[in-house]
């Protein structure tokens, strides 16, 4: 049986209360409910490409279908490879790093040179199972280093000789041509890479991927017919890319101090994530569920919880707009009321 480890999206988490606090109706929105501009503007489109068309150029033909002035992707496919490109618009553009670190899946064919049996393969599986070093090939467009990479599961779907069909679920910047290449290194018979695709990126999965056809279709509707109903269901808001993400839950004071550039002070926390780490990156909410920004966490949940004063998290990147809610400050320490 092969060895698994549980990747981002398996994590789970509870909540836990620190003061309990209710949301003003008059302030934020739903998440699924913007208005269509800013709903657009703090999408994401989870695109299936095709094989042909580098990342790059999928994601400026999405920026110029739709219109905006932004769009990335989270985490780049060779033009070769096809599957789960998420497409990040405008404001979630600075979530890209959020989704790469949610992890990656793929299904890969892997033809090896030799004959080896299936509990041969088995143990190279198991031993390529968790933290591994890997060197950029060299055709790689990132400087050539070793890097620690991390495999939560190798399962064999199918095979028929020295055909193997895979599934791969590891870490962002993981190398599966690379990995193919070691496996067969490690069972002394050499083996390359013969075809992949990708069907995860964070919590961005095949089975809700859209073609690029529909997408064409849902901004004609849209243009044409002011029918935005089909473009509202490929657009998904950009919360969803911080779904593996520890969370603290803002009271409604403490969201235009963070929106503004503050660090989110222990006494604007209404409630928690249990699993939220010390140095590690972390999504502020609001208490309606609205993106405000991500940080890096001061405290564990239990220290937050525990706390009177402080600051719990230092503030990265805001994704929410300044004028949802009020801004109020405490004179001289800058920490929010409750």
């Amino acid at each position: 049986m092969s060895k698994k480890l549980n990747p981002p999206w398996m994590i789970e988490s509870k909540i836990l209360v620190r003061v309990e606090a209710e949301t003003n109706p008059s302030f934020g929105e739903d998440p699924y409910n913007r208005p269509l501009n800013r709903y657009i503007k703090l999408g994401v489109v989870n695109l299936d490409k095709p094989r042909g068309p580098t990342s790059h150029d999928t994601a400026s033909k999405v920026k110029s279908l739709i219109g905006v002035e932004r769009a990335g992707h989270g985490g780049t496919l060779d033009p070769a490879v096809s599957g789960v490109l998420p497409i990040l618009l405008d404001e979630a553009t600075k979530c890209s790093n959020v989704v790469m670190s949610g992890g990656k899946e793929y299904v890969c064919v892997m033809k090896l040179h030799g004959d080896v049996s299936d509990e041969e393969l088995e143990d190279a599986f198991r031993t390529f199972t968790g933290d591994i070093y890997q060197l950029p090939p060299v055709r790689s467009s990132v400087a050539r280093s070793v890097r620690v990479r991390t495999i939560y599961s190798i399962d064999l779907l199918e095979r028929d000789g020295r055909y193997v069909l895979m599934k791969v679920a590891c870490s962002g910047g993981t190398y599966i041509r690379k990995l193919c290449y070691d496996i067969g290194l490690y069972l002394g018979v050499g083996a390359h890479m013969q075809e992949l695709r990708r069907t995860r990126a964070g919590p961005f999965t095949e089975e809700t991927a859209i073609t690029m056809l529909d997408l064409y279709e849902a901004v004609e509707r849209w243009k044409k017919n002011n029918d935005e109903s089909m473009l509202r269901r490929i657009v998904r808001p950009v919360e969803e890319t911080v779904k593996h993400v520890p969370k603290l839950y803002l009271m409604d004071s403490a969201v235009g101090a963070v929106c503004n550039g503050a660090n989110l002070a222990v006494s604007g926390v209404s409630k928690l994530e249990d699993n939220v780490r010390r140095g590690k990156m972390v999504a502020m909410m609001t208490l309606k569920g609205e993106l405000v920004a991500l940080g890096i966490s001061r405290m564990s949940s239990e220290e937050i919880i525990e706390a009177e004063e402080g600051i719990a998290v230092d503030t990265e990147r805001v994704i929410m707009s300044v004028s949802l809610y009020p801004r109020i400050w405490k004179h001289k320490k800058h920490e929010p009321d409750r």
